[in-house]
């Protein structure tokens, strides 16, 4: 966990004379939205609050809302840990996400629209495919389609979804090759860009993403965490639910992907299956970043 802690460090200046657990979550919270804590990693409120220089009492609070944020999970006499989802989270994440995104698209009104944001998230995108980085490639996906949903200059819009992208990214992590996952959205994402900027949200929603009317039934077969329990609360883990596994075969620590826990991982965060259905599984239940320009009616 020491490599998470030096970016930590940086942020204690954000906190400034109001180091509240309203704050201090904002911060949890985006780092977790930028990949810097995978799903099961256990959260010390001693290098953490030392890190941020707060009180325990201040980090505990911040926990608390992240939890019911459903980005953490406190377990009793173990401590907090981030959320290791299961296969009903990420197809919530994706209904929300067309929920929202394509209500945005459609309230836009007439052009000129404010797409610096965009325009920075699609060059993000490019800039990190070519140094390779696939890990901020998602990162530069998650940011575009922030900044897609914050056009509707709706503060309450833009809360409610920085807790749905921060999940997300806990959904990426269990994708086993993430360049396979996140490249194609580069062109697509760009799409959507050109089609803002030639107004076509004021011809009918055009550059909306349409999303599937069903969730891929194949893959959904849930892997239990380790200790036999899946996922949060019984659930099934969402390595499957990504396509995780092979014709069948079991996926996670119990089909072979077994690296070794990192010292303060809760168990092991599920991992997807080797080859395309890894990649295929979560594409297919993220159609909203995919398809034609189009929002359903």
């Amino acid at each position: 966990m020491a490599e998470q802690l030096t970016p930590l460090a940086d942020d204690r200046a954000l906190l400034g004379r109001t180091s509240t657990a309203e704050r201090v979550s904002d911060i949890l919270r985006s780092r977790i939205a930028e990949g810097y804590f995978p799903p099961g990693t256990r959260l010390s409120e001693d290098s953490i609050g030392g890190a941020l220089g707060v009180s325990r009492n201040t980090l505990r609070e911040a926990f608390r809302l992240l939890t019911h944020e459903r980005l953490l999970v406190h377990e009793l006499n173990r401590g907090v840990f981030v959320r290791v989802l299961a296969v009903e989270d990420v197809e919530d994440i994706y209904r929300t996400r067309r929920l929202v995104e394509c209500a945005v698209v459609r309230g836009l009104g007439e052009p000129p629209y404010a797409l610096d944001g965009l325009s920075e998230a699609v060059a993000e995108g490019r800039r990190s495919a070519r140094e390779g980085d696939w890990k901020g490639l998602g990162t530069a996906n998650i940011h575009f389609h922030r900044e897609l949903v914050a056009l509707a200059g709706s503060d309450r819009t833009d809360e409610l979804m920085r807790s749905v992208f921060a999940e997300l990214r806990l959904a990426f992590h269990v994708v086993d090759d993430p360049r396979r996952l996140h490249e194609p959205y580069l062109d697509r994402n760009e799409q959507i860009l050109r089609a803002l900027f030639g107004g076509a949200a004021a011809r009918g929603g055009a550059p909306a993403r349409r999303l599937p009317r069903r969730l891929p039934g194949a893959g959904r077969r849930g892997v239990p965490a380790p200790g036999g329990r899946g996922g949060v609360g019984g659930k099934k883990t969402a390595s499957c639910a990504l396509g995780g596994g092979d014709r069948g075969r079991a996926c996670g620590p119990e089909a072979g992907n077994d690296g070794g826990p990192p010292a303060e991982r809760h168990g092991r965060a599920p991992q997807a299956g080797r080859g395309r259905r890894g990649v295929a599984g979560l594409r297919r239940l993220g159609r909203c970043q995919t398809e034609d320009l189009v929002c359903a009616p």
